[in-house]
């Protein structure tokens, strides 16, 4: 499946260490949701991601894997979305892990396949952070030099502003989109309503919903339905 990530509006990220049952993940499947994103910051294996991997693959809808685990690196996902964390105060991070990985799969890579993200933690709370030894304390002038950093200097397709679990300043992220030249901006966090996806859809060019997916399910879906067209 040749799979565009320009035309992302809307993702569900489905993490492989949370359940999920068939019937829930049928509708998430079937709601129009532009991509399936499958990753998380702990508890990811190579056998959780594969049997929720082979679940997906009943359908139809795209589904790509973010790289949060080299060790949990399977095949068969339309597409591999690696994370560098440019405000990590740990270069494992930033090129650590990812260095460890080319050596292992290096060679058969399909780089055809292979996206980066530039990623922007900016929830304290968020056990991302936590893990990635992120540095949260970051004003608009921060969070737009990282953007220039991803999008000018690297070339990276995504930048992505990561609040997970809290619902972030649509201020900033509009102004940050609003420097991009040539990459495409993902938020993703607190996004648990129909109008916070709107707020958040019209702030950046794709929106990522995880953590209602779980709390509430009816809710989770409602957030698909945003107006594509007012933006």
């Amino acid at each position: 499946m040749i799979v565009d990530i320009r035309q992302w509006k809307h993702v569900f990220k489905l993490d492989p260490d949370k359940n999920i049952s068939d019937d829930a993940l049928d509708q998430i499947c079937m709601s129009g949701t532009d991509c399936i994103l499958v990753g998380g910051s702990t508890g990811i294996t190579f056998d959780n991601t594969v049997d929720l991997l082979a679940r997906i693959r009943q359908y139809e809808v795209p589904c790509a894997l973010e790289v949060s685990n080299r060790e949990a690196i399977v095949p068969g996902f339309d597409l591999f979305l690696i994370p560098v964390v440019l405000n990590s105060l740990d270069p494992e991070w930033i090129v650590g892990q990812h260095h460890e990985a080319l050596k292992e799969y290096g060679a058969i890579l399909n780089w055809n396949e292979v996206v980066t993200e530039g990623y922007v933690i900016l929830n304290r709370d968020a056990s991302a952070a936590s893990l990635t030894k992120a540095n949260t304390e970051l004003d608009l002038k921060d969070v737009i030099a990282y953007a220039r950093l991803a999008d000018k200097l690297f070339r990276m397709p995504i930048v992505y502003l990561e609040y997970s679990g809290r619902f972030g300043d649509m201020e900033l992220v509009r102004r940050t989109k609003a420097i991009l030249d040539d990459a495409r901006l993902f938020y993703g966090g607190g996004i648990d309503s129909l109008e916070k996806a709107q707020e958040a859809a019209l702030a950046a060019d794709t929106i990522v919903v995880g953590n209602v997916i779980y709390s509430d399910l009816k809710l989770a879906l409602q957030t698909v339905n945003f107006d594509r067209t007012g933006r």
